[in-house]
Order: structure tokens, then C-alpha cells, then sequence
């Protein structure tokens, strides 16, 4: 009986470690990817309180009978593995107001501006001057909104 590695055997489990190496690399970076969402989607913070009742954006609505819920890994989640927790989405809406779509956000979809939020407008309005002052980086110092003294 030959208790030792053959030379054949001992490449086969490098290769088969270097492969497995692989899988973890690529699903890591499978996770940071952000996704392409449709374009009638809305974000929002939610928290399941009790399937199928949902909080997003503090408004309480129900999850729809057929809702998939995608987690930042694009896998499905059913909606008892989630109660409790408040997690960044994005979420769509059926025509009776029922959740019909949630994907869970990871931090490079969070930190990414969904299609269409980024418009910039040449008019200013009255309602504009009561809004607060934003830095767009090209402000002067003296023109900073100031924070509050602590």
C-alpha cells in the first residue's frame, strides 16, 4: 500500500485549492458590484416588522404575495430572515400599492446615485430660498452654511 503523494495527486489538490481560491475572490467582488436596476425604482430605508407588513421610509406598506427580495449578493431572501433590521433599498411599487420588488443595497450601490437623481437645473424658483445651503464645491469660504455651536 503507498501511503505517499504522488506528484500527480499533489498538483491536482494545488490546482483544486487555487480554483477554490478563485470562487472566494470573484464572489467578493461579485458583492461590491453595483447593480442595474429598472428605471421606475425608489430608495428608501425599510425594516420588516412583521411579514407582510414593512416600514419604508417610516410609511408602513405590505410586501405583495409574489415579492422577490434580492440581497446585496443578488440571491433571494424571504422576508422572516429580515424582521427587525433596517437595511438601504431599493424597492418598486405594484399599481395597488403593494412592495413588489426589493433589492438590498451594498455600500457601492448605497454610495451610487440612482438614474435620474443627478439632474441639474438652470431656473430657480421662489420654493428654492427656503431650502437650506448645500457646498457644491465651488463656494467661497465665506459664503459656508455654519453648523450649530456644540
Amino acid at each position: 500500500m503507498n501511503r505517499c503523494l504522488s506528484l500527480r495527486s499533489f498538483v491536482a489538490m494545488v490546482l483544486l485549492l487555487l480554483a477554490g481560491a478563485l470562487l472566494l475572490v470573484a464572489s467578493a467582488n461579485a458583492q461590491m458590484m453595483v447593480r442595474q436596476f429598472p428605471a421606475n425604482v425608489k430608495r428608501g430605508v425599510m425594516t420588516v416588522t412583521a411579514p407582510p407588513q414593512v416600514l419604508i421610509n417610516g410609511t408602513a406598506l405590505r410586501l405583495s404575495p409574489g415579492v422577490r427580495i434580492h440581497a446585496p449578493n443578488n440571491m433571494r431572501v424571504m422576508s422572516g430572515a429580515l424582521v427587525g433590521q433596517k437595511y438601504a433599498v431599493n424597492y418598486r411599487l405594484e399599481q395597488n400599492d403593494l412592495v413588489r420588488e426589493i433589492w438590498i443595497l451594498n455600500q457601492a450601490e448605497v454610495d451610487a446615485q440612482p438614474r435620474g437623481w443627478d439632474t441639474v437645473t438652470n431656473i430657480r424658483f421662489a420654493s428654492d430660498s427656503d431650502k437650506p445651503k448645500v457646498d457644491d464645491g465651488k463656494t467661497p469660504y465665506d459664503q459656508l452654511p455654519g453648523f450649530p455651536k456644540q
